[in-house]
C-alpha cells in the first residue's frame, strides 16, 4: 500500500534551517507529482511546495519563495524540503502528499494520499 514516511522535523531558531525528507513506497514514485502541506494551529492546511514526477517543474507559496527549495531523488523514492530562514510563523506539522497528475499543484483537494507529518517548531 502506499506510504509516505516524512523526517527531519525539530526545534530550531527563527533564521535557522531545516530540511525535510518524506521517504514513499507502494507506488511508481517517480511517475508522481509530489508536494509538502504544512498545518498549523489554523484547520486547514496550506500548500508549501510541489515537484512534477521528473523534478523539471516546481511551484512554491508565495511566501516561501527564495527560501525553501524542493527536490526529489527518484532513484531512492525521497522528496526533500530545504527550508531556510525559517519563520515563526512557520511552526506546523509538514506533511508529505502524492497525485499521479496535477494541473493544480497547489490545491490541497488534488492529493490523494499523505504521510503522518513532522513536526517543525520555530522559535525566537
Amino acid at each position: 500500500q502506499v506510504q509516505l514516511v516524512e523526517s527531519g522535523g525539530g526545534l530550531v531558531q527563527a533564521g535557522g534551517s531545516l530540511r525535510l525528507s518524506c521517504a514513499a513506497s507502494g507506488f511508481t514514485f517517480s511517475s508522481y507529482f509530489m508536494a509538502w502541506f504544512l498545518q498549523a494551529p489554523e484547520p486547514e492546511r496550506e500548500f508549501v511546495a510541489a515537484i512534477s514526477w521528473s523534478g523539471g517543474s516546481t511551484y512554491y507559496a508565495d511566501s516561501v519563495k527564495g527560501r525553501f527549495t524542493i527536490s526529489r531523488d527518484n532513484a531512492k523514492n525521497t522528496v526533500n524540503l530545504q527550508m531556510n530562514s525559517l519563520k515563526l510563523e512557520e511552526t506546523a506539522v509538514y506533511y508529505c502528499a502524492e497525485v499521479l497528475d496535477s494541473d493544480y499543484p497547489s490545491r490541497i483537494q488534488e492529493y490523494d494520499y499523505w504521510g503522518q507529518g513532522t513536526q517543525v517548531t520555530v522559535s525566537s
